[in-house]
C-alpha cells in the first residue's frame, strides 16, 4: 500500500511572512495545476493536508483539489506547531481548521497532519483533540528523532491504532529505514529531495506500506532565500543562531532543481491511493493497538 499525500501551506505562509508577492502565488498555482494534472492523467487520488487559513483566504486552492475528487485532510489552521501550544489553544486551532475546510467544501474532514509532525510523547494528549474534531485518521507521527522533534518512542512503523484517555485514532506514521545506524524517513520533504530514485523505490518495494509528504514550495526550481535571524525565530520558534539558519538553508535546497521531475517519475512508475482509500484497505480488527 503506497499512500501519496501534500501539505498545503505555501499561499498562506507567502501571504504571512514572505511579502505577500503576485508573482509567487502565480508559480504555487502553476505547480499545484501540474500536479493535479499528473494525477489526473495516472488516476491516482491522494489525500491533500490544507491549512484552514487556506479556506479563508484562498478557497480557490482548497475547491480546486477538492474539485478533482481528491482528499482534503486539515493541516492546522495557521502553520502552528502543536507542541508549542497549550491543550485549549490546540483544540480552539484544530476545531477552527476542521470547521473551516468543511464549510468551505461541504465534506467532512476525518484526515489530519500536524505541521512539522509535531505531535510526540510530551503532547500525546493531541490525539484527544483531534478525535474531538472528529479526526479519525491521524498522519502525524514521525517516529525517529529529527530537527523539530520527532516522537522516537513511538515503535510502530505501519498502520496502529492509538488508544488515549478513552479515545481511539488510527495512526499512519511515517515510515523509516534504518541507515548509517539511524531511522530516517526515505520518501517526503528533503529526505526524497536527498536520496536518489532508485534508492527511494527500492525501498518502497522492500515494504508493504509506505507514505509519501510533498510540499509544493520544495518541488519548485527556486532557492529559499537565507533567513535573517528575526525571520528564522518568528517561524521556527527557536534560537536562529547562524548554525541553525545555515542547517536550514541547505535542508531546504538540497535536490530542488529535479524535485518535480523526481516527483513525476514515481507517480508514474508506482500505484498510490489517498489516506482516505487506505483506510479501507486495512484490517483494523487485526491491527496493533499502541495505549499511551
Amino acid at each position: 500500500m503506497n499512500i501519496l499525500t501534500f501539505d498545503v501551506e505555501e499561499w498562506y505562509l507567502e501571504k504571512k511572512y514572505h511579502g505577500d508577492r503576485t508573482e509567487r502565488y502565480r508559480k504555487f498555482d502553476e505547480y499545484l495545476t501540474r500536479i493535479l494534472t499528473l494525477l489526473d492523467r495516472k488516476d491516482i487520488k491522494a489525500t491533500f493536508f490544507c491549512l484552514g487559513k487556506l479556506a479563508t483566504d484562498f478557497p480557490h486552492v482548497v475547491k480546486t483539489i477538492a474539485g478533482k475528487g481528491h482528499e482534503i485532510g486539515c493541516h492546522s489552521d495557521s502553520h502552528g506547531w502543536l507542541n508549542k501550544m497549550n491543550e485549549q489553544e490546540a483544540f480552539e486551532d484544530t476545531r477552527i481548521a476542521v470547521d473551516t475546510l468543511e464549510q468551505c467544501i461541504g465534506q467532512k474532514i476525518k484526515s489530519y497532519r500536524a505541521p512539522a509532525f509535531s505531535i510526540g510523547d510530551n503532547n500525546k494528549w493531541a490525539f484527544e483533540i483531534l478525535a474531538k474534531c472528529g479526526i479519525e485518521r491521524d498522519a502525524s507521527v514521525f517516529p525517529a528523532s529529527r530537527d523539530f522533534g520527532g516522537f522516537q518512542q513511538f515503535k510502530e512503523n505501519v498502520p496502529t491504532l492509538i488508544s488515549y484517555r478513552g479515545i481511539v485514532i488510527k495512526e499512519f506514521p511515517i515510515p523509516t529505514a534504518k541507515l548509517f545506524g539511524k531511522e530516517l524517513a526515505y520518501s517526503g520533504g528533503g529526505y526524497f529531495r536527498f536520496f536518489p530514485l532508485w534508492f527511494i523505490t527500492n525501498q518502497m518495494r522492500k515494504r508493504d506500506y509506505n507514505m509519501t509528504y510533498f510540499h509544493i514550495g520544495d518541488l519548485l526550481p527556486e532557492k529559499h532565500k537565507f533567513q535573517s535571524r528575526e525571520e528564522y525565530e518568528t517561524y521556527f520558534k527557536k534560537s536562529g543562531t547562524l548554525l541553525n539558519r545555515y542547517k536550514r538553508y541547505v535542508n531546504g535546497n538540497l535536490g530542488k532543481k529535479k524535485a518535480f521531475v523526481k516527483l513525476q517519475h514515481l507517480v508514474e512508475s508506482t500505484h498510490f491511493v489517498s489516506l482516505e482509500k487506505s483506510d479501507t484497505l486495512i484490517d483494523w480488527s487485526n491491527a496493533n493497538c499502541v495505549n499511551l
